[in-house]
């Protein structure tokens, strides 16, 4: 299950795991102009933990999610 939320300046995701038990905690994933950022509890420092992203190595996990194993470079179009 996913919330969907626009906020003022970014729109916000989060993920609720509702697979098998051990559930992990929530994930929230928050979408602004120049960057998104990744926030998931971490129950065993009782902080949350904070990833960012630029939206290059966002477009380049997207892509990635579909590759097999290797290297790659993504180029533009005209390049």
């Amino acid at each position: 299950m996913f919330t969907i939320e626009h906020e003022f300046d970014a729109t916000v995701i989060t993920l609720l795991d509702e697979g098998t038990a051990p559930l992990q905690e929530d994930i929230t994933i928050n979408s602004f102009a120049e960057c998104v950022t990744i926030e998931q509890y971490d129950p065993r420092t009782d902080r949350v933990q904070l990833i960012t992203l630029s939206l290059d190595q966002l477009r380049d996990l997207s892509v990635a999610l579909d590759l097999p194993e290797g290297v790659y470079q993504l180029r533009d179009a005209t390049e």
